[in-house]
């Protein structure tokens, strides 16, 4: 399975992130523990919404549009 996630800086609730995974717990504690260079300056994170997917490139592309403007308006409406 393919997951698509959002994230939210428990300290700073303006910090946000949009990602792609195959393993989201494990994806959650990399993010957690600072081993990503996006966002190891906000952490911890907590999970806001987490999309599985069994298909990698409708995965890919719901990232990709997450990431765009149309899709930070949808996601900022719906799910932040």
């Amino acid at each position: 399975m393919y997951y698509v996630y959002m994230i939210q800086s428990v300290n700073d609730q303006n910090q946000k992130y949009v990602g792609y995974t195959l393993d989201f717990h494990k994806r959650l504690v990399e993010h957690n523990s600072g081993s990503s260079l996006h966002t190891k300056q906000y952490k911890p994170w907590k999970k806001v919404i987490v999309i599985e997917f069994e298909d990698q490139l409708k995965a890919m592309k719901f990232e990709k549009y997450l990431k765009s403007g149309s899709g930070r308006a949808f996601a900022q409406k719906r799910f932040w």
